[in-house]
């Protein structure tokens, strides 16, 4: 794994659509592994709807759970954080992500056990009048983390490799 980790855990994830969304957001937002709790994502994989295909370079594993100090993939050094709708949690906004994360997501029909809750290193939230969907979240979540790192490559060159081959538009410029 790289120094700058960023993984993702998805509690007991209720859709294929929901788990397809969130590994296109991981290869955009350039994640490097996916676990996931519970079984029904498991009995509706077969409706696989990752449309990039992030899964050949990320794995997405299915795991007992989050903090067996066993699981492998997780470098040592890296911070737990749990996205979840709980009191006390940090805004998002005001947040300062870790250099290497294992973001944690609540289902969208229930919550991140209390264990793993008191495990993390931090509980953030997304500051919404009611709640986002699953995917919704990890996207949020994972640009909240792009906008706020040094790391951010803006050029055209950029916008050409990751543009659907449909799209030529150009800003002209106005003078």
């Amino acid at each position: 794994m790289t120094k700058n980790t960023i993984i993702i855990g998805l509690t007991n994830p209720k859709s294929p659509t929901n788990v397809g969304a969130v590994m296109r957001a991981a290869g955009c937002f350039q994640a490097n592994a996916i676990f996931y709790t519970g079984v029904r994502y498991k009995r509706a994989a077969r409706f696989q709807t990752d449309t990039q295909n992030a899964s050949i370079n990320i794995p997405l594993t299915s795991v007992d759970s989050f903090i067996d100090p066993s699981l492998e993939g997780v470098p040592e050094n890296t911070k737990i954080v749990c996205v979840e709708l709980v009191e006390d949690a940090i805004p998002l906004p005001d947040f300062q992500h870790p250099e290497s994360a294992f973001y944690i997501f609540g289902p969208e029909d229930g919550t991140i056990s209390q264990d793993v809750v008191d495990k993390a290193d931090a509980v953030v939230y997304i500051p919404t009048i009611g709640c986002l969907n699953l995917a919704a979240t990890v996207n949020v979540l994972l640009y909240d983390r792009l906008a706020k790192s040094s790391q951010t490559i803006a050029s055209n060159a950029l916008i050409c490799k990751s543009r659907d081959n449909n799209n030529k538009v150009k800003v002209k410029n106005k003078e």
